[in-house]
């Protein structure tokens, strides 16, 4: 957590560069293959265009593990309010278009 706030405090293209990295390599290895194919699939399409604002969203929502992520994301479970914000909304998005994965992780 203290990366996060100091990658964003640092304001360098550098820091911003190696925070986008370090999300995207957490996004592709999460421990269970369908997540690492979501939310990887995801920070690897839109890692480059996600303000510092959306990338805060998104390092919370990969704090949740990922049996729960997952059966909000299959509609399983309905999601938290406080993790049903406009990033988790496109994450469901891009799954839903099939974007950057065949799989269809439905329920």
């Amino acid at each position: 957590m203290a990366e996060r706030i100091e990658a964003s405090a640092t304001g360098t293209v550098a820091g911003d560069e190696a925070r986008r990295k370090r999300i995207l390599y957490r996004c592709q290895h999460r421990g269970m293959k369908e997540m690492d194919i979501l939310l990887g699939g995801y920070a690897k399409a839109h890692i480059g265009s996600l303000p510092d604002e959306k990338l805060d969203i998104l390092e919370r929502l990969m704090d949740v593990p990922d049996q729960d992520l997952f059966n909000w994301m299959i509609g399983r479970v309905a999601v938290p309010a406080e993790h049903d914000t406009d990033i988790y909304r496109s994450v469901v998005a891009f799954k839903t278009a099939g974007d950057g994965s065949s799989s269809d992780f439905s329920a």
